[in-house]
Parts: C-alpha cells; structure tokens; sequence
C-alpha cells in the first residue's frame, strides 16, 4: 500500500504545485488520477517515482518512509514508471529490454510471453532494436512488456495514450484491461481519457494542487462526464487540452 501524507512542492520558479496531497493508494486496484491540466497530477506521479522529492510530507510504501529515496532506489523497494514518451535505445534490442528489467537472464521462451501478452507477435519483436523504427504504439507495449517482466509492486503510467494512434489506443486499454485481471500490487495511470477511466476501480481528481474528489468509476466519472458536457471538452477527453485519439 502507498500512502502520501501532505506532500507540499513548489516547482523552482516559485509556483506551489501540490499544496498539501493525502492519499492511499490501496492494495491490488488500478488507480486512474485525472484533472485540468496543470493541476499536479503529472508531478504527484513524478513525486510517487522518486524523480521529484517534495519540499514536505512523506511517502510510505508498506509502512516504510521512502521521501528521500531517489528514483533508483524506488525502482529496488517495487515502484515502476513509465514515461510518457518512452526512452528509445539505439543498439539495445527487445529481449536485451526485457532482461535489464527483470533483473537476469530471460529464456526466449519467458521474453515472448511478456510480449504476446501486451499484443505483440514474439517473433517479430524479440530481436528489433529499441529505436525509431518502432511505432509510437510498438515503444508503448515494449514498455508495458518490461513492467510485466519487472513484477513491481507499484506501476506508474503517464498518460500511455499520449502519441498513440486508435488502433495501438483501443490495444492499449486491452492490455491494461488484462493486467488489472491479475494484477499482485497496484498500478496508477494518469490520464485524461473516457474510456481509461471507465475501466479503473478508483479515480482520484487532482485540481490546483489538491485532492478535489475521489472515489469508484461509477461515483466519479459520471461527475466528470457532466463537467466535460458543461464545459464542451472533446468528445473522449475528460478536460481541455486532453489528448483525443478518437
């Protein structure tokens, strides 16, 4: 279980981005934050991996405070982070991924299932290099592919829709649909998204820096559906400024 205890951090120009965040992000749930943007939600997932430390507060990961771990650290104790744009990796290839993520040697027996699971044919995919000849869908399951391998117990998604055509976007919500099934931890996305947040157990609305509302799919989305009807927002986005890929 992750818990945050009043995590403050003002961003270096002088802005106060979160302003006192307290959550528990509770055991075996996929956890949907959402809200306008600019409202912290990227910073708090930020905060969470440890690639930004907050200016007071703490965070607990299983009862042990982990604030001053650095994102290395972080990784070591179970969390995952999966940026938003992945990292390409000239001369590296899939199966190489795959192995630094779990930690040792994988059978290509072991590498294949991984990839067959997020949608993508093994054979095709085990020996290609992690670099530009990959779809922007592609780099996005190669990555969900490595989280699977790495058994973390916390997995942190930053908008995974952003850049993504429909066809990777509706094999994309597959894929986390499947992993919510079996999941042995728990996994945070941020996004923007209906159809993302229409499959989560929690979401959690981040709004100038504090915890607007939180609670199931069925309590919150209907609530944010009729703030997107009020304010015109794009047809699959629940704010302004969301990525649309339908």
């Amino acid at each position: 279980m992750l818990t945050l205890n009043n995590i403050v951090w003002t961003a270096p120009e002088g802005t106060q981005v979160l302003k006192g965040i307290d959550l528990t992000i509770p055991e075996n749930k996929l956890v949907v934050i959402t809200g306008p943007n600019g409202g912290g939600k990227t910073t708090l997932a930020k905060m969470i991996a440890g690639l930004e430390k907050p200016d007071s507060g703490r965070i607990l990961l299983d009862g042990t405070d982990i604030t001053d771990l650095d994102i290395t650290e972080r990784a070591k104790a179970g969390i995952s982070f999966a940026f938003q744009q992945p990292v390409r990796f000239k001369g590296l290839t899939v199966l190489d991924l795959l192995e630094l993520a779990a930690g040792g040697e994988l059978s290509e027996q072991k590498a294949c299932g991984y990839l067959m699971r997020v949608g993508l044919c093994a054979k095709e995919y085990i020996n290609r290099e992690v670099n530009d000849t990959l779809s922007g869908g592609e780099i996005k399951r190669i990555e969900l592919a490595t989280v699977l391998a790495r058994h973390t117990r916390l997995s942190i998604f930053d908008e995974p829709e952003a850049g993504i055509d429909l066809w990777s976007f509706n094999n994309l919500i597959d894929v986390f649909k499947d992993l919510q099934s079996s999941l042995n931890g728990s996994m945070i996305i941020i996004s923007h998204q209906e159809r993302i947040l229409s499959i989560a157990d929690e979401i959690i609305v981040i709004s100038d820096g504090r915890v607007s509302s939180k609670g199931s799919a069925d309590e919150i989305l209907p609530m944010l559906l009729e703030g997107r009807r009020n304010d015109n927002c794009p047809r699959r986005s629940v704010y302004n400024g969301g990525d649309n890929n339908e």
